[in-house]
């Protein structure tokens, strides 16, 4: 018998935030990163986006772009001691749908995935805190002295989620037909379609036009918004402003 699944993207759609943002942070707080790069490179882009005149993924490359390039030689042992605080401290900073859909799901029986963007050191504990079946995050590259190396193999776009999800789809031998995704941009657009059950949890701009443009997507897509202590349904043919 093939097993059903459920597929989650993390940042936005679990966590209501950035696992690598929440990250940086920490890194600033014990100077692994300079303060200054912060008020130099990404406050203003930031504040932008705070006051809604910018592009919350705009803000996030920049900040990426630092993040990669500041962790380069630093090793990986340390970095993974300050990302089990960062899940220690904010890792219940979820949303309460996606939460009870993780439960629901373990107890149905099915197969639970994460695949996110965020390093994959910390997606392990958060897959390990959430006690999934298995996760895939961006891999950040060590050398023979488990120093990163400054390279990642990203996982935070459609193509490369694709090749994870067949990936897992195979060795699971997982029932696609009676499956389930839940993203929150279009970087989770290969999740949502290959299964039956696509949600959207709180989804971009972005990811609301494309899953309007595509008819079948449209038809059997849920939209969910979680504000405050309420929970929203919605169809994704609602009008957008």
């Amino acid at each position: 018998m093939k097993n059903i699944a459920a597929f989650f993207d993390i940042d936005g759609t679990l966590f209501r935030n950035s696992l690598m943002i929440q990250h940086f942070k920490k890194l600033i707080k014990y100077e692994v990163i300079d303060p200054s790069l912060w008020y130099n490179k990404i406050k203003d882009v930031y504040k932008e986006w705070e006051k809604r005149y910018g592009d919350f993924e705009h803000y996030l490359e920049v900040l990426s772009e630092v993040y990669i390039q500041e962790l380069k030689g630093v090793n990986k042992s340390y970095i993974e001691f300050i990302a089990s605080q960062v899940i220690n401290v904010n890792g219940d900073m979820v949303y309460k749908y996606s939460r009870d859909k993780i439960q629901w799901h373990k107890e149905q029986g099915h197969k639970v995935f994460f695949i996110s963007g965020s390093p994959d050191f910390l997606v392990s504990k958060m897959a390990e805190k959430y006690e999934v079946t298995e996760y895939r995050g961006t891999a950040y590259l060590v050398d023979e002295k488990n120093n990163f190396t400054g390279e990642i193999v990203k996982m935070w776009d459609s193509e490369n989620k694709q090749k994870t999800l067949d990936e897992f789809v195979e060795k699971y031998d997982v029932d696609l037909e009676n499956s389930y995704a839940y993203g929150d941009t279009t970087g989770d657009l290969s999740m949502l379609r290959m299964v039956k059950n696509p949600i959207a949890i709180n989804p971009n701009k972005e990811l609301l036009l494309s899953i309007r443009d595509d008819e079948e997507l449209l038809k059997k897509t849920d939209i969910i918004i979680e504000r405050k202590d309420v929970i929203y349904k919605l169809k994704a043919d609602i009008e957008i402003f």
